[in-house]
């Protein structure tokens, strides 16, 4: 059985089908960890702080409790299922400044693993 494929945990450059998926604050304030790479290296917008933007895809998580990230997940997901022409790498969203642990991200992302164009953090 082939293994699937895992996000590096440094990301520093993209091929032209790629999308940086990083973790964002609502403000779009990306001043910090993930955040900052994108706005730096892949197109992130100052300012936008849900959807794609440039080479990358911000999910909010820094609004509260991992309830309120879940809908922003569930909408990156079904924004991949319409664009499988293009590969979705898949930062530890939340799991840096945001506090979260990845045992209460990962699960957000269970439908994540059928899909071929997301590709998630090691043991997500």
């Amino acid at each position: 059985m082939e293994q699937k494929r895992t996000t590096p945990e440094f990301i520093t450059e993209l091929q032209p089908n790629e999308i940086f998926v990083f973790g964002s604050n609502l403000k779009g304030m990306h001043g910090g960890g993930a955040a900052y790479i994108a706005y730096r290296k892949f197109g992130a917008i100052m300012g936008q702080g849900v959807g794609l933007q440039g080479q990358s895809y911000a999910i909010p998580t820094m609004q509260g409790g991992v309830e309120t990230i879940r809908p922003y997940v569930d909408e990156f997901i079904q924004f991949a299922k319409e664009h499988p022409e293009l590969t979705f790498l898949v930062t530890r969203i939340g799991c840096g400044i945001a506090g979260f642990a990845d045992d209460e991200i990962s699960p957000l992302f269970k439908e994540a693993h059928d899909l071929e164009n997301i590709v998630l953090p090691p043991n997500w």
